[in-house]
């Protein structure tokens, strides 16, 4: 069967990769602590699945919107608006199955042969993945532990050019865990605004996951609403990775394409999800807020832990569940580290290069699971570095 060749440009995602030969290990018998999926290891509060219920004890079992569910888009652009610092409408809100379409389809609109796409490096794979496959040329911009899993300004001022469609900005981000400053924010606005063929997507899925330091949506800065796409959603915040409900608040020239572009696509989300995703932003919120703290908790005792044991460097994350420790001073790069690791001592990591080529000396470690088996991991990493 002959393919397309586009399909040779297309990436896939390592975690889920590496997910499944930590399962195949673990059905020989052995003990594998899974340290590489980015989900909450939490449940879906209870009031939202119990708003699930009654919706489909209603009804809600029918096709709905293809941009979403009047009452969600609504619940949406109220929560943006009192969250992330800016106006938001429900004209403009799209609800999507995860955040991966708002990525795709933020790409499909904008870029194509002979453009370019400035994205993370290291950062989420999907950016440069769909960027390749719709034709553009993705660009990278370095995140260094050297600068806290910041952006480099001055080398985003030489990347954009002319030729560049979209930029990608991710925090707080995954892999790093790094927290953009709100400096680091109005630079990047600045240098957007002097392009007036460019869009900021801002994956901001991780938003409500910040241990130090504030979240700063780009969005709210003057003249930036309407030239940025704001990725969000349900997944992270709420542990509902399995409900695959995302959105995007879009500037008004992209409503149209978004929703013909859903339609040729998913059709809509399913209609009794999205009634528990308006409890789930209009209902108590105590369940985030002790995750939040619990993953705090857990974000110090991987950064120690890591720190005491020879050749690994750890910086502190200032957001999400990750963390990027440089694992080079054991003599091993992140590939090597993370085959071996799981091999021979049964834990889960991803090589940094799942990332990117700046993360080759590094591995991504997620804290979201508990305290016993982050412990039990901790141990097992220092047996197998010091042998």
């Amino acid at each position: 069967m002959r393919l397309a060749e586009r399909m040779t440009r297309i990436g896939s995602e390592t975690a889920f990769e590496a997910a499944a030969r930590a399962r195949a290990l673990e059905a020989t018998g052995r003990s594998v602590i899974h340290l590489e999926l980015g989900e909450p290891d939490f449940d879906t509060p209870p009031n939202v699945r119990a708003a699930a219920q009654r919706a489909l004890d209603e009804g809600w079992t029918h096709y709905g919107a293809p941009m979403g569910l009047p009452a969600l888009r609504e619940a949406i652009a109220n929560d943006a608006s009192a969250r992330k610092g800016f106006t938001a409408t429900a004209d403009r809100v799209a609800v999507v199955p995860g955040g991966k379409p708002v990525m795709f389809f933020a790409l499909l609109a904008l870029a194509q042969e002979g453009d370019e796409v400035v994205v993370p490096d290291p950062g989420f794979p999907i950016y440069e993945s769909m960027a390749r496959y719709v034709g553009a040329t993705a660009v990278p911009y370095a995140i260094t532990q050297e600068n806290d899993f910041r952006v480099d300004l001055d080398e985003l001022e030489r990347l954009v050019t002319d030729r560049t469609r979209l930029l990608v900005i991710n925090s707080p981000a995954n892999p790093t865990g790094g927290v953009f400053t709100r400096d680091d924010i109005e630079r990047v606005a600045a240098l957007v605004l002097r392009h007036p063929d460019l869009t900021v997507l801002a994956d901001e899925i991780y938003g409500r996951i910040v241990h130090d330091g504030e979240h700063v949506s780009i969005a709210s800065l003057p003249g930036l609403a309407d030239r940025t796409i704001v990725l969000d959603g349900f997944s992270k915040t709420y542990a509902m990775t399995g409900w695959r409900l995302g959105y995007a608040l879009l500037p008004a020239p992209l409503v149209e394409p978004f929703s013909k572009l859903i339609i040729n696509s998913v059709s809509c989300v399913s209609s009794f999800s999205q009634v528990a995703a308006v409890e789930a932003l209009t209902g108590p919120q105590d369940a985030l807020d002790a995750m939040v703290a619990e993953f705090r908790a857990r974000r110090d005792l991987v950064v120690d832990g890591l720190n005491g044991i020879r050749g690994i460097e750890c910086a502190v994350p200032a957001g999400a569940f990750y963390v990027f420790p440089r694992v080079s001073g054991t003599g091993m790069d992140g590939p090597t580290f993370a085959d071996r690791l799981l091999a021979e001592h049964g834990v889960c990591v991803l090589s940094g290069t799942a990332f990117g080529s700046v993360g080759a000396g590094h591995i991504r470690i997620s804290y979201a699971a508990s305290r016993e088996h982050l412990g039990e991991a901790l141990d097992r990493i220092a047996q197998f570095v010091t042998g």
